[in-house]
Formats: structure tokens, sequence, C-alpha cells
């Protein structure tokens, strides 16, 4: 008997996609929980499958022209004077070679990350993209059995990885979200939103269930009414980045004549707001790539500095990078989900939680954040191939219409 011819080049692709995408969807959220090397391991050896595969069957876009574009609009040339402007700070940063190599790093990641993308086939398989929510369900449930083990206990490793994971997961969490809502799953999707929010709720500080409830907000908004969310979400992470140096001056007032105690916060506002008063010529330029981490962790920053994205990108990359960062941000909200409608609002819960999460107190240059955002991204991109849909013929009974 006759068999079917089979492509062995493209059944080993498929295999392999599948292990790719099993690796982000399926091991990564998990993993994070219990150690803080599980994201930086994973995701590169995840987006080598998918260059594997897409090397197999040749079903990534070209290189060329995908590269073009994305070099050629305004998200990437704003990015690009980010990190060129980095680099330039590389001149007058104090510490070289540690901001040497970590930027290095970054644009590896986002070499790495950008390599992920075009490797996507053009069209995704709903059977690999499902595997997304049960991964984030999973994870879900692990966080909240590893915080029961890890309540009444002092904030040792452990700890410091389930709330790492945790924040990983609310990243994760969005993109999952989306793709339900797309698929008309919405009943789903605010089940697992609710698990995820429990485990992060359980969390031993508040920052993931900080995180994931701005997220939920711009989630809202924004399936409320998806312009007005879209142009709230990009204005909101650039004017709050671009107008960060007045908050330690408008901020303090405020917070005093609370009910709760602001010590900790109005400290940190106070050390902010003498830099600037020290060192205003530094706004423009900037202290240099890294110096923030650094000086605080050699001393020569107190420790009450704040650990945030909008003090840190003020302090290291002054009025230039600070601009150009904002431009990428607000012109990547503004671009992201255009083409499916489905998709933007959770495409805007997950730039509000990964700002809101940078804002909040994450260590920004940290590797294990930024490819945590980098695995968000690519699963993104991913959804959003995952939105194509085949029209079947009505079928009609003989003799009636």
């Amino acid at each position: 008997m006759p068999t079917a011819l089979t492509d062995p080049a493209a059944d080993a692709a498929a295999l392999l996609r599948r292990l790719g995408f099993a690796i982000f969807m399926l091991a990564l959220p998990v993993a994070a929980l219990f150690t803080r090397r599980g994201v930086v391991v994973l995701a590169p050896l995840g987006i080598i499958l998918l260059i594997i595969a897409s090397a197999l069957d040749r079903t990534g876009r070209p290189a060329g022209p995908t590269l073009r574009r994305i070099a050629s609009s305004r998200v990437g040339l704003s990015a690009g004077l980010v990190l060129f402007w980095c680099g330039l700070s590389l001149l007058w940063t104090p510490f070289l070679a540690e901001a040497s190599e970590r930027l290095f790093n970054i644009i590896g990641l986002v070499a790495l990350t950008i390599a992920g993308i075009l490797a996507l086939p053009e069209r995704m398989r709903s059977a690999n993209l499902y595997l997304l929510p049960v991964g984030v369900a999973a994870a879900a449930l692990a966080g909240i059995a590893a915080v029961g083990l890890q309540m009444g206990k002092p904030m040792d490793e452990d700890g410091q990885n389930l709330e790492r994971g945790l924040i990983v997961l609310a990243l994760a969490l969005w993109p999952a979200v989306a793709w339900l809502v797309s698929r008309g799953r919405r009943l789903e999707g605010g089940l697992l939103v609710l698990v995820v929010a429990i485990a992060a709720l359980l969390a031993p500080h508040p920052l993931p269930i900080q995180g994931l409830l701005i997220g939920a907000v711009a989630f809202a908004v924004t399936s409320l009414s998806p312009a007005f969310g879209v142009k709230a979400t990009s204005l909101a992470m650039a004017g709050l980045l671009i107008l960060a140096p007045l908050i330690p001056f408008v901020l303090p007032p405020l917070l005093r004549v609370l009910p709760a105690n602001m010590t900790d916060v109005l400290a940190s506002l106070e050390v902010w707001r003498n830099v600037i008063l020290n060192e205003p010529a530094r706004l423009v330029t900037g202290h240099g790539f890294e110096t923030a981490l650094r000086g605080r962790l050699i001393g020569r920053l107190p420790n009450e500095m704040p650990s945030t994205l909008l003090f840190e990108s003020w302090y290291e990359l002054g009025l230039v990078g600070v601009v150009a960062g904002a431009v990428a941000l607000a012109s990547g909200a503004a671009r992201a989900g255009r083409d499916h409608p489905l998709l933007i609002p959770g495409m805007m819960a997950g730039f509000a939680s990964t700002y809101g999460f940078a804002c909040l107190g994450i260590g920004t240059a940290q590797i294990w954040w930024l490819t945590a955002v980098a695995v968000a991204a690519l699963l993104f991109v991913a959804i959003e191939r995952g939105q194509f849909r085949t029209t079947r013929p009505k079928a009609f009974i003989h003799g009636s219409r």
C-alpha cells in the first residue's frame, strides 16, 4: 500500500518548535519560582530551539526586510539611541569594566530576542499557544503552594526567588489572557487572572500584586475604550519618565499628610532631591551607565537611594537617554496590537505591569528581569501571529437553502 509522503525536516522542526514553546510556556514560569537562574538559562535555550526549527522548515520571516523595518521605525530608532547613549556614557562612567560587561549582555539579549522573533512562523499553531495559559495556571498553583511553605519564615534566598518568580508570572499572565480573550474564552481568562492574583497576594512582599493590579487597571480601561486606553498608557509611561525629577519636590508634602508611616519613602526622596540640587548639570548627561547600582554597592551612594527606573534612568543616562526611552515606550505602546484589536487590552496590561514593576523597585538592568521582559515580548509576538482565521464553507442540505 502506498504511504503518504512525509518531510522529516518539517517533522523535526515542528517537534523542536513545540519543545521551545514548552520551555517558554510551561517550564520557565514554574522554574522562575524556585531558582534565580531559571529564566536566564531557559529563555536562550527556548529561543535557540525556535531558531533551529525555523532553519529546518524555513517558516520564519526574511531577516533583511524585517530588520530594516524595525531599524527605521520610531521604536527602533529611539531604542537604538538609548543603546548608543548607554555606550557613549561609558566614557564618563566610573565603573567602565562592569558597565561594559552589562551593556554587552544587554545587546546580546536584544539580538537573541530579535532572532527569536524572526524565527517565529508567520502562522502560529493554536496547539502551541494554548500551552501558555496552561503553564501560567500551573505556575500560579505552584506559587501558591510555595508561598504556603515559605509563610512565617524569614526572607531568605528561597523567598527572594519566589518573589522574582511571581513577578515573572505576572508578566507572562497578560499574553496568556490576551490569547484566551482572542479565542473567545473570557471566562477562562478571568479565572487565570484570579489564580495568579491569589498567588501574588500571598507573596511575602507586595510588589507582585502591585504590578499585577497596575496591569489589571490598564486592561480594564482599554477593554472599555481601546483608543483611550492606548493613549493613556503611552502618555502615562512617557510623561512619568520625563517628569520624574519633579517627584522628589512634589511628592514629599503629599506623603507627610498620610496616616501611614512613610519614613523610608521620604528618606529615599530626600536623597533623590539632594542629587538633583547638588549636581544639576548631570541631569543632561547623567553619571554614566551602571553607576546607580555599583555606587550603592561600594557605599559611594547612600543605601536610601531610590531603586526605580525613574531615578536610575535620570541618574545614569540624563535627559538624552530619558527622552529617547520615553519615545520608545510611547511609540511601542501606540503601535502594539494595531492589526489585532482583540489583543490591545492584554498588550496595554503587559506594558503597564512591566513599567509598574520597573517604577516600584525592580533593578531594571538585572539580566533576569530583562530576560523576563524579552520573553514576554516574544510571547506577545507569537500570539499576534496566531490570530489568523480560516473561513469554512457553509454546508447546505440538498434541496434547501
